[in-house]
């Protein structure tokens, strides 16, 4: 017997997706986005041409775009109705299926390697608030003081929210979560979410990036899923775990999946996208907005970034 054909890396990031037209990004923000989906797609990179693995290459990958204040993650999250920056962030092993994932956080400069912090050293999956900045603490993921994620540009946003009571101020949602999914050489897929959330969140509110079958999930049998959207439809329809489940059970490709399963997401009433890899390599995104902050890279090709809807 043969051993299987080994599959060919694959490493895929988003940033969001939303009213992401030409009309509405200006040019320095473009150019922004896009050199920071560039730089998200090297670090993934570097770990997986030397043979690193996927769950090394999502969490590179992440922790460079919530280190960019382009995104709302990490450093440039939007902040609560009370003026603070409350993060949430997931991470799934696509080969063993354990995962870990934190809600609510305030120190952690990178919430994406906080939340790999739970999936490998504590018994759980989802910490929040308070315990989860003292587990942080005490297992020695960096930290960092409420300076270092605001920026006058979200501030501003709340701002704006605040004069307008009638609705949202990112009711179009251009400011959103960020995520990787990647396949390494050995067949393993991994995910990665990490967020912000909305522009003036109260009450605690978590949306679908931290709960697992929501925003993210990694299985080996099926694919790796990171999402980003309206979470509040998302969460309603397990929308990962959804796509999974139809590539496992119905044998359907990635993109019919991923197709579907927005489809029904829509018809609720929520919008948003997704990126997917297969544990053969395979690859797709699909969102259901004009545009979706996204990027990719294969072994033995060239990275590619797209905003807008008409990119392919």
């Amino acid at each position: 017997m043969t051993d299987p054909t080994p599959a060919r890396w694959t490493l895929m990031v988003h940033g969001g997706a939303g009213i992401l037209t030409r009309d509405t990004v200006n040019d320095a923000t473009d150019a922004a986005a896009r050199a920071g989906l560039d730089a998200a797609l090297q670090a993934g990179e570097a770990v997986l041409a030397t043979g690193g693995t996927a769950l090394d290459a999502v969490e590179a990958a992440v922790r460079v775009l919530e280190d960019d204040p382009t995104f709302n993650s990490g450093r440039g999250a939007v902040f609560t109705f009370d003026g603070d920056n409350e993060l949430d962030a997931a991470i799934m092993d696509g080969a063993t299926r354990k995962a870990g994932a934190v809600a609510g956080v305030t120190r952690s400069r990178n919430p994406v390697t906080l939340a790999r912090a739970v999936m490998e050293h504590s018994p759980h999956v989802l910490l929040a608030g308070k315990g989860a900045d003292v587990f942080a603490a005490e297992h020695g993921v960096e930290q960092v003081g409420p300076e270092w994620f605001a920026i006058d540009e979200r501030r501003a946003q709340l701002d704006a929210m605040k004069a307008n009571p009638d609705g949202w101020f990112d009711v179009d949602m251009k400011y959103g979560t960020v995520g990787a999914v990647a396949c390494d050489a050995a067949g393993h897929v991994a995910a990665a979410t990490s967020t912000g959330g909305v522009t003036g969140k109260r009450w605690g509110r978590i949306g679908d990036s931290p709960l697992i079958g929501a925003g993210t999930i990694a299985d080996d049998r099926a694919c790796a899923v990171s999402a980003t959207g309206a979470g509040e439809f998302f969460i309603r329809i397990g929308v990962a775990h959804e796509i999974a489940a139809r590539i496992r059970f119905l044998g359907e490709t990635l993109a019919a999946a991923a197709d579907t399963v927005l489809s029904e997401t829509l018809a609720l009433g929520g919008s948003g996208g997704v990126i997917v890899v297969g544990p053969d390599g395979d690859l797709a995104w699909n969102f259901t907005t004009p545009g979706m902050y996204r990027g990719k890279v294969q072994a033995g090709g060239p990275r590619r970034v797209a905003i807008y809807g008409d990119e392919g």
